[in-house]
């Protein structure tokens, strides 16, 4: 423990990413908390990390049209656990992201250039 203290918190949350897991932070009263910080949001208070199971809802969608490449989708997705987060929603064309959609988390592997990141596809059923 010792150890993380000493460590960012995005630097944390990258490691829990690296084993394939969204971690997510809570307040001493149980409230969720995303992006990761240093301390809680208006109180200063610690703050405690959780895993997330990877499951959430469409809030928000759009979708980018590139000049030179494929469309994409921008999604703003609620996880279960009561945070919200921004990614992406993938296996699926980007103009049938719906709000409302049920989505599970998938890590994107890491590379030389960007560091491993969730990313969402739709839900099974």
């Amino acid at each position: 423990m010792s150890e993380r203290a000493e460590t960012s918190p995005l630097a944390v949350f990258r490691e829990y990413c690296e084993k394939g897991d969204l971690a997510y932070q809570v307040t001493e009263d149980g409230t969720a908390v995303f992006y990761p910080r240093l301390v809680a949001p208006k109180t200063g208070g610690a703050l405690e990390w959780k895993v997330s199971k990877g499951l959430g809802t469409v809030y928000a969608t759009t979708t980018l049209h590139p000049r030179n490449g494929e469309p994409y989708d921008v999604s703003m997705v609620d996880l279960d656990e009561g945070f919200r987060m921004m990614s992406r929603i993938e296996n699926i064309d980007p103009s049938e992201v719906k709000i409302g959609m049920r989505v599970k988390m998938r890590m994107i592997p890491g590379t030389d250039d960007q560091p491993v990141y969730p990313v969402f596809d739709p839900a099974e059923g």
